[in-house]
């Protein structure tokens, strides 16, 4: 009778491998949040002291004041601005977005993409504003 040696094999997991795919997924996360939140730059209205300033997770619909909408800095047609946060619901179905209205912008054309947003389902839709200054 003939016995055989198992030997006992290195049960260990390299961690090397997962360490670096998390490093590059953190990378690329912190490369794209801010593409994402950035818009053009608007005079904003004011707001007294209770403004609402935005949060740096939020989707930004910028409406200048010729009445261009802008998601991001990409300008585009109100009804492909709407597509575009729909389509980015489907990753996120808790997406904020926030309007950033220039203060010379028509109020119906502001109050136009907010409606649109409130009638494709969006619930946390917000206006952003600058505080006043005394």
């Amino acid at each position: 009778m003939s016995r055989r040696r198992f030997k006992n094999s290195d049960a260990t997991m390299s961690l090397t491998p997962m360490i670096d795919v998390m490093t590059v997924l953190l990378a690329v996360f912190m490369v794209t949040t801010p593409m994402l939140t950035t818009g053009i730059d608007l005079n904003l209205p004011k707001a007294g002291n209770s403004a609402l300033t935005g949060t740096d997770h939020a989707i930004q619909i910028s409406v200048d004041a010729a009445g261009h909408y802008y998601v991001g800095k990409t300008e585009m047609s109100q009804e492909d601005a709407v597509k575009r946060v729909i389509a980015m619901r489907g990753e996120n179905p808790d997406l904020t977005i926030m309007i950033n209205g220039d203060a010379a912008a028509d109020y119906g054309a502001v109050m136009s993409i907010m409606g649109k947003l409130k009638t494709a389902g969006f619930q946390k839709v917000g206006l952003r504003t600058q505080l006043e200054t005394d």
